[in-house]
């Protein structure tokens, strides 16, 4: 019996030491395994991402392409190492986030509050913002005349991605009479109202205004009855990462040297570009 007891209080004395020593190696107490060192080791980093235009999609030839794709190559260039992309559920990102399976939220993430209220800010280290943008409601081209005012809504099928910043407004709308569906991804919202299966979607107008009314979403409308605060995009690292600097002095080489305008003039967004990037 005390062979088997010294036993077990030798495994747990290597445990605690061990927990200590992973202690030791967080970025949060100046470990020398921080975020940039093992990206540096590796060679590249992950972006969590979810899949439209004209963010993060896939063109004609199967090539991932979009303005945050861009993005995230040429600030991974600046870094000297490469950007990958991984597909997740928007709804999982903060899981995604914090087990390493990715390193950062890269996919026209607003810099806001969850649904419930709670700021975004305590979940993630936010880079500077990059993109302006607002939520905004799609219906049906032909139920443009009839949903014409914010009241109109109430007791509607609608449907946002879940986790969303589209999701709080979504249900706003709805009210207490109406549902609301939460969805994988922006563009499920759209493929819902296209089969009649919500009354109305709530996604960010810079996805609209590159999809809506046109291709498989042609009967489908920007309905401009009610139009939510502005709000901005950024990147969302790892609480604590020393990688927020180090994205931060890349994006401002990218803006010195015109590369972030060249990829937001690409992709239309020219207009949606924050000016003075870093300086607000």
């Amino acid at each position: 019996m005390k062979k088997i007891v010294s036993l077990l209080l030798a495994a747990l004395m290597v445990a605690t030491m061990c927990f200590g020593l992973a202690s030791c190696n967080t970025p949060e107490a100046g470990g020398e395994t921080g975020d940039w060192a093992k990206i540096q080791e590796r060679g590249y980093f992950y972006c969590g991402i979810t899949l439209y235009a004209p963010m993060n999609y896939y063109n004609e030839e199967d090539v991932l392409v979009g303005f945050d794709t861009e993005f995230a190559q040429a600030v991974a260039e600046e870094l000297g190492v490469e950007a990958k992309f991984v597909t997740i559920t928007w709804g999982s990102k903060y899981l995604e986030l914090n087990s390493g399976a990715i390193d950062f939220i890269w996919n026209g993430y607003t810099f806001g509050d969850e649904s419930d209220g709670t700021p975004r800010s305590n979940y993630v280290d936010f880079t500077y913002a990059y993109l302006n943008n607002s939520q905004c409601i799609v219906t049906a081209s032909n139920k443009l005349a009839t949903l014409n005012t914010k009241e109109a809504f109430a007791g509607l099928r609608g449907a946002a991605e879940g986790g969303s910043a589209g999701e709080a407004v979504a249900k706003d709308l709805a009210g207490e009479s109406g549902t609301y569906t939460p969805v994988a991804a922006q563009t499920n919202a759209l493929m819902e109202l296209k089969a009649g299966t919500i009354d109305f979607a709530v996604i960010d107008v810079l996805m609209a205004e590159a999809m809506v009314g046109q291709g498989d979403f042609t009967d489908l409308a920007i309905n401009n009855a009610y139009t939510p605060e502005p709000e901005v995009y950024a990147i969302g690292c790892r609480k604590g990462s020393d990688m927020t600097a180090k994205i931060n002095e890349a994006i401002l080489k990218l803006v010195e040297n015109g590369k972030l305008a060249e990829i937001a003039a690409k992709y239309e967004l020219s207009d949606a570009l924050i000016q003075n990037i870093g300086e607000n």
